[in-house]
């Protein structure tokens, strides 16, 4: 079968900066609904659309196509009081943008009595490979569909 719109793609991958350090590498298989979900980056889907299982690709992609450009309007310095007790570094808190959208903030520093908080992705701004290995393709289920994403073995869990 074909990789297609409402399909659903099993691969494995591997995410390497393009200097060459490996960021994460799948030791079980993902799965994810291909056309336009959201589910993985569009330009992945753009080098899977069409393909069958065993195609293998290795992509580059600037950061724009991967997590986007560094918006160092996203580093923000906080009162520590603010926080509840236990904040570290490395951390993640919920928090909300300007236009009020849900946005996880990592704790990148604790400098007395305030606290850096980054909004970023942590790949934002960096150019990535992706080495990628389609290993199944089938017809997403009509709920998949409608919930937007896999469900069952290395997919959602309701």
């Amino acid at each position: 079968m074909k990789i297609e719109k409402d399909t659903a793609v099993t691969l494995r991958f591997k995410v390497v900066e393009i200097q060459g350090k490996v960021l994460e590498e799948s030791k079980e298989p993902m799965v994810y609904l291909h056309g336009g979900y959201g589910n993985t980056l569009p330009k992945i889907e753009e080098a899977l659309d069409g393909q069958e299982p065993g195609y293998q690709s290795t992509l580059e992609l600037q950061p724009q196509d991967a997590f986007g450009l560094r918006d160092e309007n996203l580093v923000q310095t906080i009162s520590k009081k603010q926080f509840p007790p236990g904040v570290k570094v490395g951390g993640q808190l919920e928090g909300r943008s300007e236009d009020g959208k849900s946005i996880a903030f990592t704790v990148m520093k604790i400098k007395g009595d305030t606290v850096i908080l980054d909004g970023n992705h942590p790949l934002a701004g960096k150019a990535l490979r992706f080495s990628l290995t389609v290993t199944d393709v089938r017809k997403a289920s009509e709920e998949e569909i409608a919930h937007r994403h896999v469900h069952g073995e290395h997919g959602h869990h309701h």
